[in-house]
């Protein structure tokens, strides 16, 4: 299993890179070609979210992105320290959270329509998006 960890500050030009270098694993790990698309825009909208989390708390701990090559798979995991709580949990009135919410349900939702293996938890310690794809194995060498 091959993992490449990437940490980057919250801050939005660093998204682009993100998705590069996702791009770039995923084609290596055997990720057919006419789905990399799908993993930039997927690794695109989880960070972006993930970097407005941080801004919108004032955490200037870094997002966190891991790559993990697996045998038939390979996936990419977005983490966030941005802390939650429970749906309920929130004070009646506080309507300036509504918009970042509506945000925060709009990318999830663009990350579930490119991605068909999807995973999102979210706790007061922040929150992580691991997306999965499989992956084709390498043809066998000729003799």
């Amino acid at each position: 299993m091959a993992t490449v960890e990437l940490r980057f500050s919250a801050l939005p030009e660093h998204v682009r890179t993100a998705r590069l270098v996702a791009a770039a694993v995923a084609r290596r790990a055997g990720v057919d070609e006419a789905v990399l698309d799908e993993v930039r825009l997927a690794v695109g909208e989880a960070c972006t979210r993930a970097v407005g989390l941080h801004q919108n708390a004032g955490i200037t701990a870094p997002v966190k992105v891991q790559l993990v090559e697996e045998e038939k798979q390979f996936s990419i995991e977005v983490g966030d320290e941005a802390p939650r709580s429970a749906p309920g949990d929130r004070a009646p009135g506080s309507a300036g959270d509504d918009v970042e919410t509506e945000e925060d349900e709009m990318g999830l939702a663009v990350i579930s329509g490119l991605v068909d293996d999807v995973e999102v938890t979210a706790g007061e310690h922040g929150g992580q998006i691991r997306m999965t794809w499989p992956t084709t194995p390498p043809a066998a060498a000729l003799a």
